[in-house]
């Protein structure tokens, strides 16, 4: 599609995006959350966030002020969604206060979690004032305001994507007892599905994001447009959810897979999954600590595996196998696998050495690995030719071990028994986890 301008004349056009205000209202267990964003002189926004069931004592268990801090925090990282559009030089929080600290957290968060949409749009995000953060509001809160006391010992909120990750996550902790809860956000079937099939603990606590329909026209008129770093955005709303629901734990299910870049633009790494990367983790976890709910813990589960060590584990848990899917072409369209796609040929072939080939081609449709108009692809996925597509997919070595596993089955690679010591899990955790890997 042709551009509506280029990108200077957008900036030019449009130099202020303004985080106006937000609102919330918590009724009948449904907490209804509206933001108000504008991009002067005709541009406005105002997505929305409804989450349902919400315990009946948690606004005074909470407090006013602490919601508010968490709301404004969520608006505040609903911006690049709608910043991207044009790219505005100046972004203006009206909505609330930030430090000094805070302005260049949030910075750092826009120039590494939009690499991908700055490498492609060819975005020169290191010119001198590319981007400037000011706050004129209020403080709302401090984060030793936050009461998200822990009721029930180890209470776990868990991220459901309808993928095998989380699979694992869930069984796992299961297996080592721990109280867990199911966290869907825009609910889909396999998500649903992963669910039902597990068979434990509590209902999933259930958010529905809506994007503002104005994004979508100036996406079809030609603004810019691009990838944004969904995981951080899940974090600042599964820890609002771990205080009103009173859950101690966040469990993500990101890999240390994740920590591989894709590109290198401008002199920088553009990592297609870098809010799911560790650096990211520990980063958001300060900020959690200092600024939203000190009394949370958000950690990845998973981060000291590779994906293929998760394949390995989830092939052993057959009765998800008909309900998991992680293709996102699949899951807008409300179908299965679509067997082309990136994302679909790195899950088969992380799969491929650890289940019968009948299985594979009752998930999959296919042998993928026959498929000749995917042999770029693969050549991508283990290195051989570009870069390593922009999607959630293994790192480059794993795919290799998989293929060396395939061609001579008596390989057993190293990376089946490593081990990341860079993670943030709690002690208990490490301990599950370190007990599933030797099994």
């Amino acid at each position: 599609m042709k551009a509506v301008a280029s990108l200077s004349e957008l900036r030019a056009r449009y130099p202020q995006f303004l985080y106006r205000d937000f609102s919330w209202e918590l009724k009948d267990g449904t907490l209804a959350i509206s933001f108000d964003f504008a991009i002067p002189p005709d541009i406005r926004f105002s997505p929305k966030v409804v989450i349902k069931n919400v315990p009946r004592d948690a606004l005074k268990r909470v407090g006013e002020k602490t919601l508010s801090n968490l709301v404004f925090h969520l608006g505040l990282m609903e911006m690049p969604s709608y910043w991207k559009t044009v790219a505005s030089p100046v972004i203006s929080v009206e909505a609330g206060a930030l430090d000094k600290n805070q302005i260049a957290w949030w910075k750092d968060l826009f120039i590494k979690g939009m690499g991908q949409f700055f490498f492609e749009n060819e975005v020169d995000f290191t010119k001198k004032n590319f981007l400037k953060i000011t706050s004129s509001g209020s403080v709302l809160s401090q984060a030793k305001d936050s009461l998200a006391w822990l009721r029930q010992k180890e209470r776990v909120l868990v991220p459901i994507g309808g993928g095998k990750d989380a699979a694992v996550t869930l069984e796992l902790l299961k297996k080592n007892g721990m109280e867990i809860r199911p966290f869907i956000l825009n609910p889909k079937r396999e998500q649903l599905e992963v669910v039902r099939v597990f068979k434990k603990g509590e209902k999933p606590v259930i958010v529905e994001r809506t994007i503002d329909p104005k994004l979508l026209e100036l996406n079809k008129k030609g603004y810019l447009n691009g990838h944004t770093p969904f995981s951080a955005y899940l974090a600042f709303l599964t820890v609002m959810a771990a205080v009103l629901f009173n859950y101690k734990y966040v469990a993500l299910s990101n890999e240390r897979s994740s920590e591989e870049g894709n590109v290198e633009y401008m002199g920088k790494e553009v990592n297609h999954q870098y809010s799911k990367t560790f650096a990211f983790e520990k980063s958001f976890q300060e900020y959690n600590k200092k600024y939203l709910a000190p009394k949370v813990e958000y950690f990845s589960f998973l981060r000291p595996l590779y994906e293929i060590q998760i394949s390995r584990m989830f092939a052993q848990y057959p009765k998800y196998f008909s309900v998991f899917l992680s293709c996102n072409i699949a899951a807008k369209k409300g179908t299965s696998w679509c067997g082309s796609c990136p994302k679909c040929l790195s899950v088969y072939l992380l799969l491929a050495p650890f289940l019968p080939k009948e299985k594979l081609l009752k998930i999959f449709s296919k042998n993928m690995l026959q498929d000749e108009s995917l042999q770029p692809l693969l050549e991508r996925l283990t290195g051989k030719r570009g870069f390593k597509p922009f999607e959630c997919v293994g790192a480059i070595q794993e795919h290799q071990a998989a293929l060396a596993m395939l061609q001579k089955p008596d390989t057993i690679p190293a990376i089946l028994s490593s081990w990341n010591p860079n993670h943030a899990l709690p002690p208990s955790f490490t301990k599950a986890l370190k007990l599933a890997v030797r099994a």
